[in-house]
């Protein structure tokens, strides 16, 4: 039997029974993207996951999608719940979803990163070219450090590089030996037509530096324009966000959270 992952519970007096799993994206983990969702742990019970290589979860050797959807999976299981995922983790949720629709009151994805999952859109074909040229062109350069990971992951795209405090540290090297979520095949089919509602938010990227924007906002914008359609999802967008609206506009995605909520 596989280790467990580290699962971090919020519950500061929820008043329902419900409860909500967060899963996060790549370089970084769940109490640390999902810090300012934390307010609503008065109303529910919030409960974050670390995918494998990440926060306090085991490490491993490659990072995947569809292993993290395995243990997301176990943790609904028998006890339905509003899900929650964003970028990468859009991915881990939208294959637990599909893997078991029974568990799952409502599904959020936040910026997902399925660009498979609807390979007719022309920018995101093109968008997971360029990122695969990108790949096989880093695998002929000498490997490179977590620490210089971040910061040239950042100055390609003229962000500022976050502090390599440890745990940043161990998720950049775990994101370096991650399978890319963007190449991961995601079923679609059975998230469509299952019952609970569907939420997709997106920033609009409008103040984001001009790379940052055309390199990563526009495929993600698409992404999540076409996945919504494919779903029946409500797409929300939120202004004065980029990658990560829950961060940069909390009251926002956290009121749209409360209501999807409500109404499932």
């Amino acid at each position: 039997m596989r280790d467990a992952i580290n699962v971090v519970t919020w519950d500061d007096g929820a008043v329902t029974g419900d409860r909500a799993v967060f899963v996060h994206g790549s370089t970084t983990w769940g109490t640390s993207a999902f810090a300012r969702q934390r307010p609503l742990a008065h109303r529910y019970r919030l409960e974050l996951m670390d995918r494998r290589g990440y926060g306090d979860s085991p490490d491993v050797a490659h990072s995947d999608a569809t292993v993290d959807a395995q243990d997301l999976a176990a943790l609904l299981a028998g006890r339905p719940a509003h899900l929650v995922g964003h970028s990468s983790g859009a991915v881990v949720a939208l294959l637990a979803a599909a893997r078991d629709p029974g568990a799952v009151r409502s599904l959020t994805l936040i910026e997902p990163s399925c660009y498979r999952a609807v390979p007719n859109d022309p920018v995101l074909a093109s968008a997971r070219a360029q990122n695969l040229e990108a790949l096989a062109a880093a695998s002929r350069r000498p490997p490179v450090s977590p620490a210089e990971y971040l910061r040239r992951s950042a100055e390609s795209l003229d962000l500022p590089a976050p502090e390599p405090t440890p745990p940043r540290l161990r998720a950049a090297e775990t994101a370096m030996r991650e399978r890319p979520a963007w190449d991961v095949e995601v079923p679609l089919e059975g998230i469509g037509t299952a019952p609970w509602p569907k939420l997709v938010i997106c920033g609009t990227w409008a103040s984001a530096p001009e790379r940052y924007r055309r390199l990563g906002g526009e495929p993600s914008m698409a992404c999540g324009r076409a996945v919504a359609q494919a779903i029946g999802a409500e797409l929300v967008t939120v202004r004065c966000s980029a990658h990560e609206p829950h961060w940069e506009q909390a009251e926002v995605v956290n009121a749209t959270l409360l209501k999807l909520w409500e109404q499932a």
